[in-house]
């Protein structure tokens, strides 16, 4: 029962993404709505098939996580169909190779439009909500190893996930008056849409030197901690918190 998340509702945010999906289909397996959000209608429509097979009640909702106006209207439009939001996941992610010395301004406001200004989007806007109602909640950011020490060929995609760890250990401590928690997972190395382009043998070979448990992750080996951390009974006193699924990288040393 510690781990029931029957009667909540998460929203989920970049629904489609790899990471997003897979820890959507966790929470549902133990009970949760699920509200996908995402701009892919068509993929966004293929998952919601998928997780009605475990028997919650689940709907899609097309957004653009970096308009306020349509996240306003799809928080309103869920609002209505949940009579109630509890947990959200923030899942958003778009990632380039671009050296520092190429980058473009463009380049740089669209990945962080979508990594970061999504993401606060997200946590005002629903969080309004979950006051408004005051039954308190749960946020669960999604940030990456290269949050902490910046990985090479990723610069803008690095520096916008720090910017998650920062934003979740402020709301952390803005919402605990309100029963609201905020964390964070920083999983390791697990091949999505965002990252295979830069995957080549050279630096999977880096990779697996820096990785103790000398393999990539699956993705629904984050389907526990998103669970844990959405369940008020297992992780109530749990806020401000980067936890780390990463196979050991972030502990590896010479």
């Amino acid at each position: 029962m510690m781990f029931n998340l029957t009667g909540k509702t998460a929203v989920i945010v970049g629904g489609t993404s790899t990471l997003g999906s897979a820890m959507a289909k966790g929470l549902a397996e133990y009970g949760a709505n699920i509200a996908l959000t995402g701009r892919n209608i068509a993929k966004l429509r293929d998952l919601e098939k998928e997780i009605e097979a475990f028997g919650v009640k689940v709907a899609a909702f097309q957004t653009d996580v970096t308009d306020e106006l349509s996240m306003q209207q799809t928080a309103t439009d869920i609002e209505r169909w949940a009579d109630g939001i509890d947990i959200v996941l923030n899942a958003p992610g778009v990632n380039s190779t671009t050296p520092f010395s190429e980058l473009s301004m463009e380049e740089w406001d669209h990945i962080m439009n979508v990594n970061l200004r999504g993401v606060v989007l997200s946590c005002q806007i629903f969080s309004d909500y979950m006051m408004k109602r005051g039954k308190g909640g749960s946020i669960i950011n999604i940030s990456s190893v290269s949050s902490t020490l910046p990985l090479s060929k990723v610069f803008t995609y690095s520096a916008s996930k720090a910017g998650i760890n920062s934003i979740t250990q402020y709301l952390a401590r803005e919402l605990a008056p309100h029963h609201i928690r905020v964390n964070a997972i920083i999983p390791g190395f697990f091949p999505a849409e965002q990252n295979r382009n830069i995957l080549s043998e050279e630096r999977v070979n880096a990779i697996m030197a820096h990785t103790p448990m000398q393999r990539f992750g699956e993705p629904e080996e984050l389907q526990g901690v998103a669970i844990w951390l959405a369940s008020e009974k297992a992780s109530g006193f749990v806020t401000g918190e980067l936890i780390r699924v990463d196979g050991g990288f972030g502990a590896m040393t010479i």
